[in-house]
């Protein structure tokens, strides 16, 4: 078994898991269109699970804890578990990806995870 998975996803396509295509045991992933005037209607929370949305193209409306938040590509957004959320695509639509990871769970990141591979060059 490799050490890494591979994937691809169609862009267009309304909602993309990755979590069974790669085999993720830390995330969950998902990649979202929605068309313009587009939403998720529901209004809910999470037990655990904070997410992270990663708005890459077009623009929309959150709703977070009552409030409504403007965002559109290159904007991100990190939601507490117990925040109340939903989203609606703007006039153009919206993509992006929302990663959803235990609340509290990272204890290293590249800087301090990461461990350099000495005398080797990829390229």
């Amino acid at each position: 078994m490799a050490n890494y998975a591979v994937t691809s996803i169609d862009l267009n396509a309304p909602r993309s898991e990755l979590h069974d295509k790669l085999a993720l045991t830390g995330c969950e992933v998902s990649y979202n269109v929605l068309p313009a005037g587009a939403a998720i209607p529901f209004i809910h929370t999470h037990k655990q699970n904070e997410e992270l949305y990663l708005v890459v193209k077009g623009s929309g409306t959150f709703y977070l804890d009552g409030e409504l938040v403007e965002v559109k590509a290159g904007d991100n957004v990190r939601i507490d578990p117990a925040c109340e959320r939903c989203i609606k695509a703007g006039s153009d639509g919206i993509a992006y990806y929302c990663i959803q990871t235990k609340q509290g769970s990272l204890s290293a990141y590249t800087m301090t995870d990461g461990v350099m591979v000495e005398g080797k060059k990829a390229f």
